[in-house]
């Protein structure tokens, strides 16, 4: 244990301090006394010294044997199964045999992949670690993470080891970096190599297009591929397929038998594109003989090229109503635009089968459809997310036109698509729509993860509610009860409360229901209260083996409007079969709702929200006479239309957003309400541009729009101000190079005349796997050459989009990252592992490379096992640790309490009294003895003794007082002998304390005395 000083410096001014403080305290202080002014001095010499020595930085150190060994596991997928199982037991054995806890040794294990996690802290106790129980991403391998992490992980106070496990093939991070700065601060590096066995391996690196495709254009189309063997080694056969797909369109452009020699190979055919659209180009090898190919992760790659058209529109329809745009549809395709018209029961599957279209129209599609088990269908939430990335950050239009089964009353309320709209699908004023009400009954049904979906299908319900609409939910916990509200009637209003209703869903826990009869009646009861409202629904959930409902009760809510739609899961058998299904059949049959049979929880989403669509009816609007629309805004798409639009007969009321962005082109005069009134709005989205048109186009509400002269303009209009930018990408030609978990984006720009464009700021967008979008910072490096770069780390597609600026259209392409180099690397990275453990700590031995001696390296026999173990990771060759602490915090403490000692000397004096009067106490309370004290003078004594004095002093004035008469002075009488005696010297005052003259000693006052009698005897003669 010692003491020192981090910043010794700040001492040289002790001395000079010390000086000066005693010179000044010498006059300062002189007031004080002795012993005060000595108590003061040395306080302030104190508080002096122990800031100088905060200020230094005293530390407080102490050695130790100590040693903290960690043990770095590579956890990636390059590393196979049975050596990882060996991972585990060597660190589990060396624990056992090698450290030494009569030392306190400590050990750690951190795990590695593409991010390092501590599987276990350090720890001065051996445990067996059975797995690795961390879940890591292990399409990378990021040692040099995992080398910062261990860093950090070190306690203080130890000598500090790290035994890295891991083939060294890297693909993340500077490892060497890392481990010369652990090295420097004096941490030891063992490492263990990982075999890899050899096995010949098959991977498709790279599929290459020209960048500049056009229409009608040949060109060359190459795969790149790599065989991992052994020179020498025979060929490996198999199958090339190349296909190409636009939309749900694939087509097979060459699959034949190829031979791969050990090395690259590449392999070429010519391709044309005939009409403009987005492409995919994917490459997929296969082998013939299983055992010629170590993985098949890598032996795909995939490439993108958009051959820019007229304008490609997709149209969503509802598949519960086929052909209900096929004349707008055949409008559209006369003006010059291509349609693909996709029901809603066969949706994308992924963000690039969008990127052909330039503009998305959902054509009165309600989010779910379908009116039984076999039939429902709807977007999911991943469908949701990636039409508004692809208006957000790729430019494409959304189109959203009106009818019974769009906006709010489609479901569209609450979802990402209400987002990218001009409008909100939900209405807040009492005055412009009347509200629903909607009831749920949840029997715990036997089915796997019952909990789960019932949580999940009451969520997606209230999400698609309106905040005036009302909601409750029925459960059964030892008693039918609402899951809200419970002493209110049991349903609440869902605007203010919807965020509190989703949070008791998350901890409902619903039990075995018993019978139907006494929640129904809640139901009825509860449904009763409120008058208001227009719609009334009920759905219940269950198997069907609660005891059903009598006729009375179905009849009360037949009565009341309250359709109840039932959803019956198997759990006893086959749902819907016996009398179980008949109960929930009869149910719904007598009250006028739907019956669903349920084969597939997945459905269950679904279904719950078109049944909740029900009590969304009162957003459509339908006046008793129809209403003429008018114009608002001069718009483009009302570009050469004159004399206004037809009448409509009803449209779904809507909410404009509040937003400058918006522009509202087309409003109808009812209801008066304006912001509710929209029927058609516009506004930019992002990158994009949405729309949306309230009424239909002339099936039901506008049966007179399609026969007005100005049909087509309007909707080719509306459909063109949509669409992704437009115009010439000119000679801009984008290229994209993946290297070390980056994409690089190159764009060459050179005009007609072959000479540089130099653009003031290109922009781009990029959108990931993930749906997440990536930042991508475009600079120019060169004349006509502008490079920007995002990490690509993640496997799957990448969609860029890159903006040019000026009138050059926006440029599309992206990038399809199939694997990593985590499967390139076939061999253990030797020389890394022997650079690492050849650093020297600073003031120790250089590591080991452990199974050197033998030749040994990590492999899943356990013969190798006792090879490896004879390299001690727990040697104590360290120098020994020294422990830090800085007291300055203590110091700056105890300075503070000197200071105020030194404050409370100087300014209070305090005398000896205190010590005889605590030795009374003492005396009286802890030692039982009587004490004769004085009594102390009290006010009333002190008034008492100052009256006396006074009376005392007013006699005295009576005594001397006297008259004269007018009686004449002669020198022989006694007044002639009082005035002689007047004129002589008068006595000096007496003090009050003197003692008064004796009334018979001769003097002054008896004379007087004396005088005054005579003078009245001879007054008498």
């Amino acid at each position: 244990m010692s003491i020192a000083f981090d910043s010794p410096w700040y001492l040289i001014a002790w001395p000079i301090l010390l000086p000066l403080l005693i010179w000044a305290s010498i006059g300062g202080l002189a007031g004080l006394g002795r012993w005060r002014w000595i108590a003061t001095l040395l306080l302030r010499v104190g508080v002096v010294t122990l800031l100088v020595f905060a200020l230094a930085d005293m530390q407080y150190r102490q050695k130790s044997d100590k040693l903290t060994v960690l043990y770095l596991l590579d956890q990636s997928l390059s590393i196979p199964e049975p050596q990882k199982e060996a991972m585990l037991e060597y660190v589990n054995e060396s624990i056992r045999k090698q450290m030494r806890e009569d030392r306190d040794d400590e050990f750690g294990v951190i795990v590695f992949g593409r991010e390092a996690e501590v599987e276990s802290p350090p720890l001065e106790f051996a445990i067996t670690l059975p797995r690795v129980e961390t879940l890591l991403d292990g399409q990378y391998t990021n040692l040099a993470g995992a080398l910062q992490r261990a860093r950090a992980l070190f306690p203080d106070g130890t000598a500090r080891r790290i035994v890295v496990v891991t083939d060294g093939n890297e693909n993340l991070g500077d490892a060497l970096r890392e481990a010369r700065a652990l090295t420097d601060a004096g941490v030891s590096i063992d490492v263990l190599p990982v075999a890899l066995p050899k096995q010949s391996e098959i991977a498709v690196e790279k599929l290459t297009i020209p960048a500049d495709v056009r229409q009608d254009q040949p060109f060359e189309l190459r795969v790149v591929m790599d065989n991992d063997a052994n020179p020498g080694s025979k060929p490996v056969p198999g199958q090339l397929r190349i296909v190409r797909k636009n939309g749900q369109r694939e087509e097979t452009l060459s699959e034949s038998p190829v031979e791969l020699k050990p090395g690259k190979s590449v392999f070429s055919i010519n391709e044309k594109i005939t009409s403009p659209d987005f492409y995919t180009y994917e490459a997929q090898f296969t082998a013939d003989n299983r055992g010629d190919d170590s993985t098949t992760r890598n032996n795909n790659a995939t490439a993108f090229t958009h051959v820019r058209g007229q304008g490609h529109v997709l149209l969503i329809e509802n598949a519960d109503s086929p052909g209900e745009f096929d004349v707008l549809v055949e409008r559209i395709r006369a003006e010059g635009l291509e349609v693909t018209v996709q029901p809603s029961n066969q949706l994308f599957t992924s963000l690039p089968e969008l990127q052909r279209y330039d503009t998305v129209v959902l054509a009165n599609v309600p989010r779910s459809s379908g009116e039984d088990f076999d039939s429902v269908s709807g977007f999911s939430d991943a469908q949701i997310d990636m039409l508004v990335r692809n208006t957000e950050e790729l430019g494409c239009g959304l189109v959203m036109l009106g009818g019974d089964n769009s906006f709010g009353a489609g479901g569209w309320a609450n979802t990402d698509i209400e987002k990218a709209l001009p409008v909100d699908c939900q209405i807040k004023s009492a005055k412009v729509i009347p509200v629903g009400a909607l009831a749920m009954m949840m029997h715990a049904c036997e089915m796997p993860q019952g909990n789960f979906w019932q949580k999940k299908i009451t969520q997606e319900a209230i999400k698609v509610l309106g905040p005036r609409d009302y909601c409750g939910i029925i459960q059964w916990n030892m008693t039918d009860s609402w899951l809200w509200d419970n002493s209110k009637g049991g349903m609440s209003l869902v605007g203010p409360s919807r965020a509190r209703m989703l949070g008791l869903i998350d901890r409902m826990s619903v039990g075995d229901m018993p019978t139907f009869g006494p929640a129904m009646d809640k139901a009825a009861a509860s449904f009763a209260q409120l008058p208001q409202a227009a719609v009334k629904h009920m759905i219940i959930i269950s198997d069907g083996d609660p005891t059903p409902p009598t006729p009375a009760t179905l009849n009360r809510l037949k009565n009341l409007g309250v359709k109840c739609t039932t959803v019956v899961v198997g759990a006893h058998g086959a749902p819907g079969m016996g009398n179980m299904g008949n109960t929930m059949q009869n149910i719904a049959n007598v009250t006028g709702g739907k019956y669903y049979v349920v084969q597939n929880a997945n459905a269950l989403p679904r279904i719950f929200q078109r049944e909740a669509r029900r009590v969304a009816r009162p957003l459509m609007f339908e006046p008793p006479s129809p209403i003429t629309p008018y114009v608002v805004t001069n718009h483009e798409m009302l570009r050469g239309i004159e004399g206004g639009v037809p009448p409509i007969r009803g449209y779904v009321l809507t909410s404009v957003k509040e937003s400058p962005l918006v522009e509202v082109i087309l409003r109808c005069p009812l209801p008066p309400e304006e912001a509710n009134s929209t029927l058609c709005a516009s506004w930019t989205y992002g990158l994009g541009k949405s729309v949306a048109f309230t009424t239909d186009v002339g099936r039901k509400w506008a049966p007179d729009w399609p026969g007005w002269a100005n049909y087509d303009q309007f909707f080719t209009q509306m459909i063109r101000w949509s669409m992704r930018p437009s115009g010439d990408t000119g000679n801009f030609s984008v290229a994209t190079q993946v290297e070390d978990g980056k994409t690089r984006v190159v764009i060459d720009a050179i005009d007609a005349e072959d000479k540089f464009i130099n653009v003031q700021s290109i922009t781009g967008t990029v959108v990931g796997p993930n749906m997440e979008p990536l930042p991508l910072v475009i600079e120019q490096v060169a004349p006509g050459r502008y490079v920007g770069e995002f990490d690509s780390l993640t496997p799957g597609s990448y969609l860029i989009s890159v903006l040019p600026g000026g009138d050059a259209g926006m440029i599309r392409t992206g990038v399809n990252v199939g694997y990593s180099k985590e499967f390139r690397d076939r061999e253990t990275n030797l020389p890394l592992l022997e650079t690492m453990a050849e650093l020297t700590p600073t003031g120790g031995e250089r590591g080991t490379i452990i199974g050197r001696e033998t030749g040994t390296m990590l492999t899943g026999s356990e013969k190798s096992l006792d090879s490896l173990l004879a390299s001690d990771s727990f040697r104590h060759d360290l120098p020994s640790a020294v422990a830090t602490q800085s007291v300055w915090p203590w110091l700056v403490l105890l300075a503070s309490v000197l200071f105020v000692g030194d404050v409370f000397v100087r300014r209070v004096q305090m005398g000896t009294e205190w010590i005889g009067h605590s030795w009374n106490w003492l005396a009286v309370n802890v030692f039982g003895r009587q004490v004769k004290t004085e009594e102390p003078a009290t006010l009333d004594r002190l008034r008492s003794r100052k009256r006396e004095v006074q009376e005392s002093l007013e006699s005295r004035r009576t005594a001397t007082r006297f008259e004269i008469d007018d009686v004449e002075a002669t020198p022989s009488s006694p007044l002639a002998e009082l005035q002689s005696d007047q004129s002589r010297p008068k006595p000096q005052p007496t003090t009050p304390d003197a003692k008064p003259e004796e009334p018979d000693a001769p003097g002054y006052t008896s004379r007087l005395l004396k005088a005054k009698r005579d003078v009245w005897k001879d007054k008498e003669k």
